[in-house]
């Protein structure tokens, strides 16, 4: 059996690209900080986010048998993170400051462990496009792993850019931004309830 190469790119950028509290958070620190300031946030997300995928990916047989257990209370604990954030977003000043209090590499870091979306993430790429062929050989699911979350840290780069290049139009209409940001955030605590 070959290796689908494209298939699994396919899903893992596609999953990687769509607004999730990674993305989401990375726009509104590039708006805010501008995309300089806002990188120790995105190296905290790429720490993370590679400990999480390297932990995922050598329990996620466990993890599989368990998911009905786990998945829901996962799912209600990021959903309500989600909701945190929206409301924190919601209420930011219509003044870009230089708060960084969501900005720094443990918050970006801490991040990915209540980020439901990186473990599903994970546990879909493993089990359907990295596991039916590299069942039981370490060193490359723990390359596979690694490749995911560098996939990951590539598009919240792309998102903190996204927000540092608009920043003064952030800026301008700050009120608009968050409203939108916040719906975003929202959307995302909603659809993890719909799949």
């Amino acid at each position: 059996m070959t290796f689908h190469w494209f298939h699994f790119l396919s899903y893992a950028i596609a999953t990687a690209v769509t607004p999730g509290p990674n993305n989401i958070m990375s726009m509104s620190n590039g708006s805010r900080l501008g995309f300089r300031k806002a990188f120790p946030f995105n190296l905290g997300i790429w720490a993370g986010f590679s400990g999480v995928m390297l932990l995922c990916t050598f329990f996620c047989n466990s993890l599989s048998m368990a998911i009905p257990k786990i998945k829901m209370p996962m799912l209600i604990v990021g959903a309500l993170y989600m909701l945190f954030l929206a409301f924190k977003t919601l209420g930011s000043s219509s003044v870009i400051e230089e708060n960084h209090s969501r900005s720094g590499f443990l918050s970006g870091f801490a991040l990915q462990f209540i980020n439901p979306k990186i473990y599903l993430y994970c546990i879909v790429s493993m089990e359907a496009y990295i596991l039916p062929y590299y069942h039981g050989r370490w060193t490359i699911l723990m390359l596979f792993a690694l490749l995911l979350a560098f996939i990951g840290f590539v598009f919240t780069l792309c998102w903190s850019l996204f927000g540092s290049a608009f920043k003064l139009l952030f800026s301008k209409y700050a009120k608009i931004t968050n409203s939108i940001m916040a719906l975003l955030l929202v959307y995302c605590a909603v659809s993890l309830f719909l799949s």
